[in-house]
Order: structure tokens, then C-alpha cells, then sequence
């Protein structure tokens, strides 16, 4: 029997973004029946608002409390047999749960491959690069891989909730879809990426907004590495060769056209900096904190 689903979709202050991720959801060629939205208003700021016409979805106000909280309170009241996860700015393809359910099962999860909407946008472009280059890192066996994104995720309910969800105490904005995959992985889960199934995402970004997000980035891993030093599942210096990987940049200048290349170029080392920063800035916090 098909699978019921509940697609989780945690929101802030987008409406127009939400509207056109929604759209694409009500395309998604899963049985109506067994399909349910659940829309995670974190900050109770969405205000009135009309599903597209047939669409099961359900709104869940609440208080501020992160994408993190936001996505367990809604895999808290969710109905369906698997629960998977994209954001607001995101646009599911037709056959985006066609493709990655197969993979799931009692002790797997997955996720699939997230593309750039806006490939006119260098900022999101570069964003999209990274991401590709992460996954080509650490998901070069993809019955194996070691971590998928929380904007292209499915996991079976019960599982998810057996695991505790995601940490949202401690990851408030960033790396809790890191924390939430080591944790997986430890507990003996298995992660699978299926890159056939596809979510576009549309992040209008600035360089501001790149520093922000890079930045924020950071901060997130460094807790994640503290989190993950305190279990005892892994260590720093693990993941440090990804930044010093020369197929880092060998794959930034194989882009075409060459002015693509150099522009990628020099906001990778705009990303480096801006992903140390926050890191630096989260380890004097955190070690403060522990005073």
C-alpha cells in the first residue's frame, strides 16, 4: 500500500514564498487520500490565509521558537506513515515523493537533491555550489550517505519521534538537519540520498544576506561539533578536510562560463571566512556559557 505522508512545512514571515511552495505541493503526483500539509507558523505571524483549492492543509500557530521546534510540533500532530520535510522557500518537483519513498523504510531515511531556482542570483547560485559540493563530500555512497539537508527529508514517523526529533533547544537556526543525521546514524538508522528527487529552492540572497547565511552557518556547526564531541560520536578535525579539499576547487573552476568560475571563486573564500567567523564567535559563546 502507498504510504501516507505528511509534508512538513515550518514558516516565517513569507507568505508569497509559502503560497508558491504550497502550489507545488498540490501538484504532487501522491494519492490525495494519503497525503496530508501541516504548516508550522513559527511566530504565529501568518495571518488569514486559503490553501489552494482541494488541498488538505493544516495551519499550526505558535510562538517563536525556531525552523527546528517548529518542524517536531508539527511531526507531533502528523498523521501519516512517513514525514518529510521542505521549507517555505522551497518548490517540490511532481514527483518528488514518487522518487524518494521507495527508499524509505523502518530504520532508513532519505532525502533528495535541492537545486537553485534562481540561477541568475551569484549569491544563491554560490549558496547552491557549496551545498553540491557538501553532498559530494559526504554522500559519495548514496545508500550510505552521511547527511541530508532538512529542506529535502523523509523519515518514517515513528522513527523520527523515537530519535527525538530535531534538537531544538540547542539549534535555533542552523545545523540542527546536522545534528538530527549524526544522531540518526548513531542510533543505528541508515541514511539513503536520492537524487532523483528533486526540490527547487528559491533563496533571494544579497551579500549581506550571503555573510548572514554563511555566518549563521557557523554558528550552527559549531554547536553541532560540541554536541556531537559531548555524545562522543565524532570529532572536529573529522570534518576539516572538506575545507581543505583542492576538489573544492577544482570543481569551482571547472564552471562554465569561466567568469562563473571566478565569481564562485571569490565567494567561496567570502563563505570560508564568513562560515569561520560564526564558527569562532559560537566556540567563545559556548565556552562562556560553560563558566
Amino acid at each position: 500500500m502507498t504510504p501516507s505522508v505528511s509534508v512538513i512545512v515550518p514558516t516565517r514571515r513569507r507568505p508569497l514564498a509559502l503560497a508558491r511552495c504550497l502550489a507545488a505541493l498540490a501538484q504532487l503526483d501522491h494519492p490525495a487520500e494519503r497525503l496530508e500539509v501541516i504548516v508550522a507558523d513559527d511566530g504565529g505571524t501568518l495571518g488569514p490565509f486559503s490553501p489552494p483549492e482541494g488541498q488538505r492543509v493544516r495551519i499550526l500557530r505558535m510562538a517563536w521558537r525556531g525552523p527546528a521546534a517548529a518542524r517536531n510540533a508539527a511531526a507531533a500532530v502528523a498523521e501519516g506513515d512517513v514525514v518529510a520535510f521542505t521549507d517555505d522557500d522551497c518548490e517540490p518537483d511532481r514527483g518528488w515523493l514518487r522518487e524518494l519513498l521507495p527508499a524509505i523504510s523502518a530504520g532508513v531515511a532519505g532525502g533528495g537533491h535541492t537545486t537553485n531556482r534562481l540561477p541568475d542570483n551569484a549569491y544563491a547560485a554560490t549558496s547552491q555550489h557549496v551545498q553540491d559540493l557538501v553532498y559530494a563530500h559526504f554522500n559519495c555512497r548514496p545508500a550510505d550517505a552521511r547527511f541530508i539537508a532538512s529542506n529535502n527529508l523523509a523519515v518514517p514517523r515513528a522513527d523520527f519521534a523515537a530519535v527525538g526529533g530535531f534538537d531544538g533547544r540547542r539549534f535555533r537556526g542552523a545545523a540542527e538537519d546536522r545534528d538530527f543525521c549524526d544522531r540518526w546514524r548513531a542510533s543505528g538508522g541508515r541514511l539513503v540520498y536520492v537524487p532523483e528527487a528533486v526540490v527547487r529552492h528559491a533563496h533571494d540572497l544579497d551579500l549581506p544576506g550571503f555573510w548572514r547565511q554563511h555566518f549563521g552557518y557557523g554558528r550552527g556547526a559549531a554547536c553541532f561539533h560540541a554536541a556531537r564531541a559531548a555524545r562522543g560520536s565524532g570529532r572536529l578535525r573529522d570534518d576539516m578536510p572538506f575545507h581543505f579539499d583542492p576538489a573544492l576547487w577544482r570543481a569551482t573552476f571547472e564552471l562554465r562560463p569561466r567568469r562563473r568560475a571566478a565569481r564562485t571563486a571569490a565567494l567561496l573564500m567570502v563563505w570560508q571566512v564568513a562560515n569561520a567567523t560564526g564558527f569562532a564567535c559560537e566556540r567563545v559563546r559556548l565556552g562562556r556559557d560553560a563558566v
